[in-house]
């Protein structure tokens, strides 16, 4: 059995490890907050944006004619976009995106298709740096993305992909429902199609429900063509900022949901080991009483 030394050594020691998960827990938050109200006042851009998008792309003729709009007859180079954190401490967090990029990348190597990573994130960076084909990488920012960030990386998708130097673009990220719970998504970014973008306001109610576009007649000037032309790199802009802001909303919930079990778990050891320390100081005090007893005896028999 550990001495009392020990033991109250641990409940120390794990003591200060809570004070820092629960600080961690608060600080999450309060960040999470201020990430949530961001990432939803994007959304209804977003939003408008698609339903443009899909009412523009029903011209077949503008559609065929768009080189982002045109599928591959063959699909030989793929882009995946990682988005994950720049700290641990986050659960599962980013080891979730990171399965779902080399199951990506698994699926694609059977295939015959060679794949390129964009990561976000100093853990998706560190990991995958000596692993695959990184294209680009973004360290430091993962808390509080930059539109400038998300034109960078809107600007090599839609170039690689005009040029037919990509062929297809994944985006891996963690939706943030709520304060609690995070939803891992993998979305097709390109090639583009109608039925994708009405997917993309969410799954439909049942099975029958097609792709909604406006109700309205609309005139395009100069063409819907040079419309749609437009608004695709508009689009691809505001898919990928709109992940990394809702990545970086999830990862405080993400964390905030971490450390929360953790200092609970903290608060049960520590319940314990005063248990186990309350029974040990008890033992040995009725040792040493026993033992001043046994003694006064001794000394009474001498006499």
């Amino acid at each position: 059995m550990a001495n009392l030394r020990d033991i109250k050594k641990r409940i120390s020691s794990i003591s200060s490890t809570m004070q820092i998960t629960r600080t961690m827990e608060m600080v999450s938050t309060a960040k999470i907050r201020r990430a949530l109200d961001r990432a939803r006042r994007a959304e209804p851009y977003k939003k408008a944006l698609t339903d443009v998008m899909l009412t523009v792309a029903q011209d077949a003729q503008s559609a065929g004619n768009n080189a982002l709009m045109r599928p591959r007859e063959s699909v030989k180079r793929g882009l995946v976009v990682a988005v994950a954190s720049d700290r641990g401490l986050a659960g599962g967090f980013n080891v979730g995106v990171v399965r779902s990029v080399e199951q990506i990348m698994s699926d694609w190597g059977r295939r015959g298709i060679d794949t390129e990573i964009i990561t976000c994130g100093r853990k998706p960076s560190e990991y995958f740096g000596s692993r695959a084909d990184v294209v680009m990488n973004f360290t430091g920012s993962s808390a509080d993305p930059t539109l400038e960030q998300a034109r960078m990386i809107a600007s090599y998708i839609c170039d690689g992909y005009a040029s037919e130097q990509i062929d297809q673009v994944e985006v891996v990220y963690h939706h943030a429902r709520n304060r609690v719970v995070q939803q891992l998504r993998c979305e097709r970014l390109l090639p583009l199609d109608p039925e994708m973008l009405a997917m993309a306001h969410g799954p439909r109610k049942n099975a029958n429900e097609g792709p909604k576009r406006l109700q309205a007649s609309f005139t395009f000037v100069p063409s819907a063509e040079r419309v749609l032309g437009e608004l695709i790199p508009s689009y691809v802009l505001t898919v990928v900022h709109q992940a990394l802001i809702d990545s970086a909303a999830a990862e405080q919930g993400a964390r905030r949901t971490a450390m929360h079990s953790a200092t609970e778990n903290a608060t049960a050891i520590i319940s314990t080991l005063s248990h186990t320390y309350n029974r040990v100081r008890q033992a040995s005090i009725t040792t040493e009483i026993n033992e001043i007893v046994g003694g006064a005896s001794a000394l009474e028999e001498q006499q």
